[in-house]
């Protein structure tokens, strides 16, 4: 966090500006430490905080919207790599669409204050075919939302944050060899992780053909077709191919109890 402080002191609205603007485009920068350190230094008449608000809520609303336009026009191509550093890519997106659909539209006003679901809200918005003038004005009340909540925390606690910054000086080398070994033993756990649920990451497919043949032979009826698109791409009126059932994808424990036995199950989805 003292670089983060520091940084905030000398290149002042322009580094707060350049690190929510990298958060939005889902860099692993730490918008909310610029903020607090911003609101630290408005409260000791250093910056304004009006304009590190402001300046915040427009970097995050031109992060925002880039990743909106990708994902309109990449779907869920983009979420998957934005899932790429994920153990296994498609609960990444599953969980995130998950939190979309349960908290509906309100998931845009609080996505940024929710580790993950944050950088996957605005390609998802932009996936469904959300109308760009609705997300820019949910969008608008988040990023307010955040930078007022960071930069007013940062302001009230001023002096908490310069004690931080001291304690940071005077023990950067032991703060050093913490994050080294905090380092490595994440990325052994990331390893562990991979090696475990490596067995995942293929998912069994078949060519449409193949399927259409083995629905037209004799054996047709040990087959069963089922479909778990997302609920950004199906409504109770949507089209299905012929034969096949519904299930809901975010409620697949309860769904799967209710699939018959002895049969071949082929899903197909968005």
């Amino acid at each position: 966090m003292n670089d983060v402080v520091a940084l905030v002191a000398h290149h002042g609205y322009l580094i707060i500006f350049l690190v929510v603007l990298a958060e939005a485009l889902n860099l692993p920068i730490p918008a909310a430490l610029a903020l607090i350190a911003g609101g630290a230094s408005a409260a000791a008449g250093h910056l304004s905080a009006f304009t590190i608000i402001c300046l915040a809520m427009a970097a995050m609303l031109i992060g925002d919207t880039l990743m909106f336009i990708l994902g309109r026009y990449m779907g869920w191509a983009l979420l998957g790599f934005l899932c790429k550093v994920s153990t296994n890519p498609e609960t990444c997106i599953l969980r995130s669409a998950e939190s979309f659909y349960k908290r509906g539209k309100a998931t845009v006003v609080i996505a940024k204050f929710i580790p993950g679901v944050n950088a996957m809200t605005p390609p998802l918005a932009g996936s469904m075919k959300m109308r760009y003038e609705q997300f820019l004005w949910l969008d608008t009340a988040g990023a307010l939302l955040y930078a007022l909540a960071y930069t007013v925390v940062g302001y009230i606690f001023r002096d908490f944050v310069l004690t931080i910054t001291r304690g940071f000086y005077a023990a950067s080398h032991v703060l050093e060899i913490v994050l080294t070994l905090a380092l490595a033993g994440y990325i052994g756990y990331r390893f562990w992780l991979y090696r475990k649920y490596r067995v995942y990451r293929v998912v069994p497919r078949v060519q449409v053909e193949e399927l259409a043949r083995k629905l037209q032979s004799e054996d047709s009826d040990k087959l069963l077709l089922v479909d778990v698109r997302s609920h950004g791409y199906y409504d109770s009126g949507a089209s299905r191919i012929r034969g096949s059932v519904r299930i809901e994808p975010n409620n697949l424990n309860e769904e799967i109890k209710l699939l018959p036995k002895g049969k071949d199950i082929y899903v197909y989805c968005t």
